[in-house]
């Protein structure tokens, strides 16, 4: 595996035209982004064009969201199943704005994780504090309850075969980044929580910064020790600044 991360996350943004051009662009850049494996997590639609315009190139896909159940009568989901035709590697649980917009606790983004993994899939299991839970002094109390519900699902050694995204909530789209030293704080209270029960796994485990990340703000940030890549949001809906931020993990 690469030594970092960089996974973009489209959310409900995209078009045929658009999916095209982006990717397009990935494939010409891909030159100098060895240090990093690239995940895109498109939009369910277009999952099985971005299969068919990534066939043969290193780029991974993602999954933003998924249904715990493998079938059945959930009208509007999309199954684990359904997502492995489409060469999904990596699948989004727990994602703050799926937290946050659709009220999904701790208890389903741990079902979520177990099926993930079940499917020989790899969840990425995102966490963090919103503004108010930071100015309060919470955060390391937030983060590591929504790690410790994991480990209460599936064991501390299911992190073998999963990564950790941690998203503070307040710098998701508003321009706002924690700062490297915030960050990396939040990292190794993040590590060193898995590492209480599951040391070997807490040390090898990836573990992502999501929260408006940029080119000019990556390469501080991976130059942390406990930072292994990034959760990309608004900027991996650019070719030339999502590979600008896979360069930035050289």
């Amino acid at each position: 595996m690469a030594n970092m991360i960089v996974a973009g996350n489209w959310k409900m943004n995209a078009s045929k035209s658009a999916v095209t051009e982006i990717l397009s662009g990935l494939k010409q850049g891909l030159v100098g982004t060895s240090g990093a494996e690239l995940v895109v997590f498109p939009p369910f639609p277009y999952l099985a064009q971005v299969q068919q315009e990534l066939a043969g190139t290193s780029i991974r896909i993602g999954l933003q969201n998924v249904c715990a159940a493998p079938k059945g009568a959930f009208t509007g989901e999309v199954s684990l199943a359904m997502a492995a035709e489409f060469g999904v590697t990596y699948v989004l649980v727990g994602h703050s704005e799926r937290r946050a917009l659709f009220a999904e606790d701790d208890a389903q983004v741990a079902a979520k994780y177990v099926a993930t993994q079940a499917a020989n899939l790899t969840p990425i299991l995102c966490v963090g504090e919103t503004l108010e839970q930071r100015e309060q002094g919470q955060t390391l109390a937030v983060v590591n309850a929504q790690v410790q519900a994991i480990i209460d699902a599936a064991g501390a050694d299911s992190f073998a075969n999963a990564v950790i995204a941690y998203e503070p909530v307040w710098a998701i789209g508003t321009g706002l980044t924690a700062s490297p030293a915030q960050a990396q704080a939040v990292h190794q209270a993040i590590r060193e929580h898995v590492a209480k029960v599951a040391p070997v796994e807490a040390a090898s485990m990836k573990i992502l910064y999501g929260g408006s990340v940029t080119a000019a703000s990556a390469a501080e940030l991976f130059a942390q020790a406990d930072i292994d890549g990034s959760l990309v949001g608004g900027a991996s809906l650019q070719a030339e600044s999502f590979l600008a931020i896979g360069q930035a993990a050289q």
